[in-house]
């Protein structure tokens, strides 16, 4: 990177004028609420029975709460589906033990937003070390001074449902907790809950981090800081997340691997709910016309972890 673009880089704000950074002790007392007995407990814990249900709980709760449902579903609206399925799949993101469907809603808005454009607050940029990036994501929190600049649907900021998950949420995954030691015990109660919601948490940040600064791209955004990569192993890991690049291309696609290899999970999930008759008008990529007008296919580039070059270095101020 050139010394005047590394500089004017670093006079971008941490938060744009009038938002606000801030540490959430709510949030980080709920990451490690759970990530402290998983790394004390597992180990005693863990059997092949428990691993295998929660690999399983999580296939289902993630794969179709947060990718098919909150992510691809409520946000990107890219397939419509009944009042029913829309709600069953926001409470199964509650169950994933991320937060609030609708704080996450909102902070998605935000982030697409400033990622789209030249002045992106450096919170979104990406372009600062893993370990900030774990501090800023799991434990502060981005405060928007005016959320009308987001332009968030109405009909979500007003949904009774997503409202009453939002003052609600932590009550149904504590219950939950409790209800799985009453019954499976205290072993199950870390495996299938504590260890299943720590690696949630932690991939999510991960997997985000990792596709917004690594990987191949096959699409660029024009005046926009931020396009996404692609990564194939954490593409099929995440239920097709890791195909970012292709998603900032394609926002508003139910299909986020647009190669034969790039296998996506969630995409085989909404065409098994499309052919059962439980989600209709999918909109994919290639099919429908879902290219972002400022995207622009190139021929496959590569940004590695070992090209420092080409990222801006982290800035010694913290927020």
């Amino acid at each position: 990177m050139t010394k005047p673009l590394l500089t004017a880089v670093r006079q971008h704000p941490v938060a744009h004028p009038g938002d606000r950074v801030l540490f959430n002790w709510q949030k980080t007392a709920w990451l490690y609420l759970f990530l402290f007995p998983s790394i004390a407990f597992t180990w005693e814990a863990a059997s092949w029975t428990l691993s295998l249900a929660s690999a399983l709980l999580t296939f289902f709760i993630v794969g179709i709460g947060h990718s098919v449902g909150l992510h691809r579903g409520i946000i990107h609206r890219s397939y419509q589906c009944s009042r029913a399925f829309r709600n069953l799949t926001a409470y199964l993101f509650v169950l994933t033990g991320l937060g609030s469907p609708l704080s996450w809603l909102k902070l998605h808005y935000i982030r697409d937003y400033w990622q789209n454009r030249k002045d992106t607050p450096r919170y979104f940029q990406y372009h600062h070390s893993l370990w900030k990036d774990y501090w800023w994501y799991l434990h502060v929190s981005y405060l928007p001074g005016n959320l009308e600049r987001y332009a968030i649907p109405a009909d979500d900021l007003e949904d009774p449902w997503l409202i009453w998950l939002d003052k609600t949420w932590y009550l149904h995954v504590l219950g939950a907790c409790g209800l799985v030691w009453l019954l499976f015990g205290w072993q199950a109660l870390v495996v299938t809950m504590a260890l299943r919601i720590s690696l949630t948490m932690l991939g999510h940040w991960f997997v985000g981090f990792v596709t917004h600064t690594y990987g191949y791209s096959q699409y660029s955004i024009a005046q926009a800081d931020v396009s996404g990569k692609n990564t194939w192993f954490l593409g099929l890991i995440s239920f097709g997340e890791g195909f970012h690049n292709n998603h900032h291309a394609h926002p508003s696609s139910a299909r986020f691997g647009l190669k034969w290899y790039e296998i996506d999970f969630s995409w085989y999930m909404i065409r098994l709910f499309q052919n059962l008759g439980l989600v209709w008008a999918v909109q994919e990529a290639g099919k429908d016309q879902t290219l972002k007008q400022r995207a622009t296919p190139h021929l496959t580039r590569w940004s590695w972890p070992w090209q420092e070059s080409d990222k801006q270095r982290p800035v010694r101020k913290q927020c």
